[in-house]
């Protein structure tokens, strides 16, 4: 592998220059790549021996594009089974916000510089000139991100590209400052703005009836996530042992599958009111060929859109648990989850139980301790600091 110098002159009389690395590739084929700077070719020279050597070199010349690479880890999903759902994510982030900015760019010649940048773009929400622009929100172009990592993965293993430099450019992140900083932004759940106070509560009970009581009833009182409650069968609900398992979710296609994660597979105690909501529910429920608990009239499975906007919302509208313009105060069922978590952890804060904090991960089906800690970490009852701190003093220099 050799750097040098090459300089002409054009047909117009104007002195040129460059840097070329001329090398052999682990193929045995010639390669040439010209730089502007000596900087620039040495650094690639650098890189591509120690690729060649390990044999993961890639040039551009024989690079895919993002474009193409991408419909090709659609193509792993597809093959890998993945949910509905998900693939449709994956799909509308290629189409919607990969491609755009960076489907003509060769795999080999993507730079966490240019992953950056194209952050920044998004964020921004440039657009094609004269489209109006389109800012993603924080969330998103982190989901995006982790896309362009897993396309870049897949690209990686199909021996397209010889690096992931998303995964790098997160690597040289600080990234627990990072999750401090977005957790800072984001703010901790509040009690009445984010969680249902106990009064409300109260008020929502009191008014749900009808189909939606034993739904809501449910929700409140064990957390499950609104495609467990959509997927619950009467075979997973056990009245005489008062618990129910979760082994089954619906997602927004109406397809049944396994829980978000392993530890999404759980069992949930029913408290006596929701036990005997339930009993009564079982004789008046509709039938339903897959034996689901909270089926529509016709048996089949209910969409999450009318749970909200024909149970939840006005049974709050006629609780009076209402904004400042007399709408929904809570706009999904994730705020009974949030209830009952904070139920399980906290009497002072929900007026229930006093629950540590691995029994709580369990209750709510989280797949680690630290997802339930970094979300309700804030809401599990601390001592009196003042009066240990007094009683350690006095023991030591007693």
């Amino acid at each position: 592998m050799s750097v040098r110098k090459r300089a002409w002159t054009t047909s117009k009389g104007v002195e040129k220059e460059a840097w070329v690395v001329d090398y052999v590739d682990q193929a045995g084929k010639r390669r040439l790549k010209t730089f502007t700077k000596k900087k620039a070719a040495d650094s690639f020279a650098a890189t591509a021996n120690v690729e060649i050597r390990a044999g993961i070199h890639t040039p551009d010349s024989a690079s895919k594009t993002i474009a193409e690479a991408g419909r090709l880890w659609i193509e792993t999903g597809e093959q890998a089974g993945l949910e509905r759902a998900t693939l449709e994510a994956y799909r509308q982030h290629l189409r919607l916000h990969i491609q755009p900015y960076l489907g003509n760019v060769k795999l080999s010649q993507l730079s966490a510089p240019m992953v950056r940048e194209f952050e920044d773009a998004l964020t921004r929400g440039d657009m094609p000139e004269g489209a109006a622009p389109q800012p993603r929100s924080r969330a998103m172009v982190r989901k995006v991100r982790v896309s362009l990592s897993s396309l870049l993965s897949d690209a990686q293993e199909r021996g397209h590209v010889s690096r992931n430099v998303v995964r790098d450019l997160r690597k040289a992140r600080r990234r627990g400052a990072e999750r401090q900083a977005e957790r800072r932004q984001k703010g901790k759940l509040k009690v009445g703005v984010d969680i249902p106070t106990r009064g409300e509560i109260r008020a929502i009970v009191g008014a749900a009836e009808g189909r939606w009581r034993p739904l809501l009833l449910t929700a409140i009182f064990t957390g499950l996530r609104a495609s467990e409650l959509r997927g619950l069968r009467w075979a997973d609900v056990d009245l005489d042992k008062r618990e129910l398992h979760v082994h089954q979710r619906a997602d927004r296609f109406n397809k049944f599958g396994k829980p978000k994660s392993e530890a999404g597979e759980r069992t949930v105690p029913l408290t006596p009111i929701l036990l005997n909501t339930l009993r009564e529910w079982k004789l008046n429920s509709p039938k339903s060929a897959s034996g689901l608990v909270f089926p529509t009239g016709r048996g089949n499975v209910e969409s999450h859109s009318n749970i909200v906007k024909r149970g939840l919302a006005p049974i709050e509208v006629a609780a009076g648990v209402v904004d400042s313009k007399g709408r929904a105060k809570y706009t999904g069922l994730h705020a009974l989850r949030h209830f009952y978590a904070s139920w399980c952890i906290n009497p002072r804060v929900a007026g229930g139980l006093e629950l540590p904090a691995k029994v709580v991960q369990e209750r709510l089906g989280h797949s680690s301790i630290v997802m339930t800690m970094d979300v309700y970490g804030h809401l599990f009852p601390r001592g009196d600091d003042s009066e240990e701190l007094a009683a350690a003093e006095k023991s030591l220099l007693a």
